[in-house]
């Protein structure tokens, strides 16, 4: 089920998205939040939070930054110091801050952030 949304997701990002004006009042945009609901949470609370975010994305509201919240349960590790800072760098794609206990904002890197 879960495969079949971001399959969904991903043709409307393809196909539909580039016919359409830019209109979305969020940041990251409704397409992109829910594809970071669909990856990293379960179908019924993805859907959830996806319909309620594309609910107040409309002139009634007054949008803004709104990153998707997700669980997880991460286990402590320890990083080694980077020894060259280009190299290593890019390989982050994205941040998971805290939000909660095992609940985090997901923020995904721009294409010269890390730089």
């Amino acid at each position: 089920m879960k495969r079949f949304f971001i399959a969904a997701i991903g043709f409307y990002r393809k196909f539909i998205s580039p016919l359409l004006p830019r209109c979305c009042r969020y940041y990251p945009s409704c397409s992109e939040y829910a594809l970071y609901e669909f990856k990293f949470n379960g179908v019924f609370g993805a859907l959830c939070a996806v319909t309620a975010r594309i609910l107040r994305c409309n002139p009634l509201f007054s949008g803004g930054i709104d990153y998707p919240i997700i669980a997880r349960n991460f286990k402590f590790c320890v990083f080694s110091k980077i020894r060259s800072s280009n190299a290593s760098a890019d390989k982050f794609k994205l941040w998971f801050i805290p939000y909660k206990k095992n609940r985090y904002y997901v923020i995904r890197l721009g294409e010269n952030s890390a730089r």
